[in-house]
């Protein structure tokens, strides 16, 4: 036990230091992080670490998902709701049956279950790679708000596509009649358990006298408890903690006390980090291991059908991709649509950008090492490899080009949206008015004389005139005034810290009050510098 530890502490400090490269070098962290664990997996001190399924779907999976469904915008999934459920679930079924066709063409030996079986593997994109390199690259919010969406819903569709193609397998027989009911069944009834566990969690948040530290272990036990309860009755617990993380993200302001919802994202964001790290770097992990278990298929043999199903995969999601926005033109016909016409090159990008990633080589891992009767399952060992093959081509070279391809492209969004700054006036212009017709009318009733209020009315008035040039596009000297001011504020709250760490040395003084303006200190220079 005490050996693992440490070459996990290890594993962590590797992560940092290859994040840091990343960064340097202007690279998305993923890639970098897998072509790290390739290089790290020769030392001999970390050739015993593997991935197993369950320390994939039972621990890192929930909150992962849960995290990504509190991050997303509502307004943005809703708004592109129908392209987003076309990449999830259509373009993984259509993406299994033309892998199973290729590869049964392909592989000597291989029938079209396991062929469909593989589809299901390795039909799912990994949403943190390809989100990680669009928010990187600048490319447009709609593009990064359907890979955002799909990624919530495809690894549910993909993982029940691999339920039933393992069954089939196992048993010799399937049903398509039988298979489609299970795989509505099992959609819905994972998302009522996981709306249901979310309105429970809600009401504790809502009712309860809880502190900020029980409020954010809660969040983190949330989406456990949706996963396990769902997987518990077999039906899909990914899309239990989807379903349930949406709901409960749309009511985070009354959820959650101002307190709990400034600590938990800090926590939250740093238990994400390592999470992700760790399954990066494991999946490099992996390559000795999982070359070690070929047998008699040779290596180039194996190499040479992994590429190939790779260069597939990549063909035929960019194709559906683009007859996805050929069928959103006609359908404008007959429906509202929010993109009358689409175009190519967003498809174009949204096709290039499916990498696979770590849920693909755990379903290939679960695969079990034998059927009925003790039978060895066939050619496992193979689909492990190309799968792997199929994460390390599209992560390393479609990971690597997206930022070129976004660029030479020129991809424009599909709507002109208002610039961030502009919206960020606007915003700050409507606060300051509507707080202070807010303040004038309590005024009337309430203590005229009173010097802080005035201060406070006065300094909105300040604010407000500056916000209205800003929008004129007349604030030149204001804004200098403005800048000028954030920069004297800054050093005034740095002089302050000073102040309280003086007052720290008096013993008449509490160091929790100490932290407690510390904090609102803090708290104070974040809102400066994000609205300078």
């Amino acid at each position: 036990m005490e050996n693992i530890l440490v070459e996990y502490v290890y594993l962590i400090l590797i992560i940092l230091g290859l994040v840091v490269i990343a960064d340097r070098l202007g690279l998305a962290y993923p890639i970098v992080l897998l072509i790290g664990g390739l290089v790290v997996s020769a030392i001999p001190l970390f050739q015993n670490i593997t991935i197993t399924p369950e320390l994939v779907f039972l621990i890192f999976l929930p909150p992962l998902l849960y995290e990504a469904a509190w991050q997303i915008s509502w307004k943005e999934f809703w708004k592109w709701r129908r392209i987003i459920a076309g990449f999830a679930f259509p373009i993984v079924i259509i993406t299994s049956c033309v892998i199973a066709l290729i590869s049964t063409s392909l592989i000597p030996g291989f029938t079209l279950a396991i062929g469909f079986l593989l589809g299901g593997i390795i039909s799912p994109p990994d949403s943190i790679s390809s989100v990680t390199i669009m928010k990187q690259t600048k490319a447009p919010k709609s593009v990064v708000s359907i890979a955002e969406g799909e990624s919530l819903l495809n690894d549910a569709s993909s993982l029940i596509v691999f339920r039933f193609a393992l069954a089939a397998v196992i048993t010799g027989q399937f049903n398509l009649q039988e298979a489609t009911f299970s795989f509505v069944w099992v959609v819905i009834a994972g998302s009522l358990i996981g709306l249901a566990v979310g309105l429970v969690f809600y009401g504790i948040h809502r009712w309860l006298p809880l502190t900020p530290s029980i409020e954010i272990v809660l969040t983190f036990v949330t989406p456990y408890c949706m996963y396990y309860l769902a997987e518990h009755f077999h039906v899909s617990g990914v899309l239990a903690v989807v379903c349930g993380g949406l709901l409960l993200s749309s009511k985070r302001q009354g959820l959650l006390s101002y307190a709990s919802r400034i600590q938990g994202e800090n926590v939250w964001n740093s238990i994400v980090f390592i999470l992700n790290g760790l399954v990066f770097l494991l999946i490099g992990l992996q390559l000795p291991s999982i070359v070690n278990q070929l047998g008699d298929i040779s290596l180039t043999s194996a190499i040479v059908y992994g590429l190939v199903i790779s260069f597939a995969l990549v063909v035929i999601r960019i194709v559906i991709a683009l007859c996805t926005s050929g069928f959103t033109r006609v359908m404008s016909n007959f429906i509202e649509v929010t993109e009358v016409n689409p175009g190519w090159k967003i498809p174009v990008v949204l096709g290039w950008a499916g990498i696979r990633g770590v849920v693909s080589l755990a379903a290939a891992l679960s695969i079990p090492l034998y059927t009925i009767g003790e039978t060895p399952f066939p050619y496992r060992n193979l689909i492990l490899f190309i799968t792997f093959i199929v994460i390390l081509t599209t992560m390393i070279f479609n990971g690597l080009t997206l930022p070129w391809l976004i660029r030479k492209l020129n991809v424009e969004d599909f709507q002109t949206p208002v610039p961030v700054h502009r919206q960020e006036v606007m915003i700050q212009k409507k606060l300051a008015t509507e707080s202070l017709h807010y303040l004038e009318d309590k005024n009337k009733t309430g203590p005229r004389k009173n010097k802080h209020l005035k201060n406070l009315i006065s300094r909105l008035k300040t604010e407000l005139g500056y916000f209205e040039e800003e929008l004129k596009g007349m604030s030149g000297i204001h804004r200098g005034e403005r800048k000028e001011y954030g920069d004297v504020y800054l050093e005034l709250l740095q002089f302050q810290r000073d102040v309280l760490n003086r007052l720290n040395h008096d013993s008449g003084f509490d160091e929790e009050v100490i932290r407690k303006y510390h904090t609102l200190i803090d708290i104070e220079e974040f809102k400066t510098r994000e609205n300078d």
